[in-house]
């Protein structure tokens, strides 16, 4: 007979969990793919033109931060 061991049961149905986590995180991010962009978590409550004025805005941001470190890069 052999002796039970629970430690390798618990290492045979630890990756069976993280498999399912994925697939849920997976599923989740497949529904939010169909709704429109005001639906989103991000953009609730703002209106078309909120959303391009952030947008435009962050892109902004982005750009000065990337000129800055280019230039950082050239003194």
């Amino acid at each position: 007979m052999t002796r039970f061991d629970q430690r390798q049961c618990t290492v045979m149905g630890g990756n069976q969990r993280e498999l399912a986590r994925a697939k849920n995180a997976k599923k989740q991010n497949e529904g939010k793919k169909g709704q429109a962009a005001g639906a989103k978590d991000g953009n609730k409550g703002m209106t078309l033109e909120a959303r391009k004025q952030r947008d435009a805005e962050m892109m902004r941001l982005k750009q000065q931060k990337a000129e800055t470190k280019r230039d950082d890069g050239k003194k």
